[in-house]
């Protein structure tokens, strides 16, 4: 006999499915205030290593500061541009017209709530990555939290990640009053849609499982992985699923 899937799994799996990048959105919505404590209080019950939750949240309403925020990362796209790294890069004017944006700070000072010596040996060295990839976790799982409540409010969400480049922090910290010791990690736009947002392709749940152990017959070699970035990459990134070969 089948087991029985609870209505709350369906009702979740819903927000789930439905969630939809969007990278343009409706320009004159105005996002409730009430709306912006919805989607954090979904990120304030995220998951944390040593329940640290090394997490803080700006929210961003001034024009001005969307637009600046707006032009590093266009500016940015620029550059990759020159460089010639051939990376399908969206367009990040989006941003500066999306009536929700939150911007995601982690304090990697609370490395010190994991196991760490403290004596800056190559041992400590170790044990403090470990704790930074605990905290990059706790940060992620915070923040789709707050993408599933916006989807959930009826919003296509666009997670902005991975600002690591130390220029992109020297851009972003003075322009938000973001202490130094902390980190600029990700930024999430969402409202309403310029145009009706489709759902990309994912793989299926077959090729994502394993049970017990490895399965070797799913590993991709790196020249499996180069192939993919080669033919397929440009194929997945902002394409209908229903275009996908």
């Amino acid at each position: 006999m089948a087991p029985t899937i609870p209505p709350a799994y369906d009702a979740l799996m819903d927000v789930v499915r439905g969630r939809r990048t969007s990278r343009a959105f409706d320009a004159d919505y105005e996002v409730p205030r009430e709306h912006f404590d919805l989607i954090l209080e979904a990120a304030r019950h995220g998951p944390s290593g040593a329940n640290a939750q090394p997490w803080h949240f700006i929210v961003v309403t001034e024009p001005g500061l969307k637009e600046q925020l707006g032009d590093y990362f266009v500016a940015e796209a620029r550059r990759r541009g020159k460089l010639r790294m051939k990376f399908p890069t969206p367009n990040y004017s989006g941003m500066k017209t999306a009536p929700g944006l939150v911007v995601v700070v982690g304090d990697f000072r609370y490395t010190r709530a994991f196991p760490v010596l403290g004596d800056g040996s190559e041992l400590d060295r170790m044990y403090h990555e470990n704790a930074e990839r605990i905290l990059l976790q706790s940060v992620a799982a915070a923040t789709m939290s707050a993408h599933l409540a916006a989807s959930a409010l009826g919003y296509a969400v666009w997670w902005v990640t991975a600002i690591g480049q130390e220029e992109a922090q020297n851009s972003f910290k003075p322009l938000l009053g973001v202490p130094d010791d902390l980190s600029v990690l990700d930024i999430m736009c969402f409202g309403p849609p310029a145009q009706p947002p489709y759902k990309r392709w994912k793989k299926d749940l077959d090729e994502i499982r394993s049970w017990d152990r490895f399965d070797m017959t799913k590993y991709q070699s790196p020249e499996d992985i180069d192939d993919w970035v080669r033919t397929t990459r440009a194929k997945v990134m902002y394409k209908d699923e229903r275009l996908v070969d």
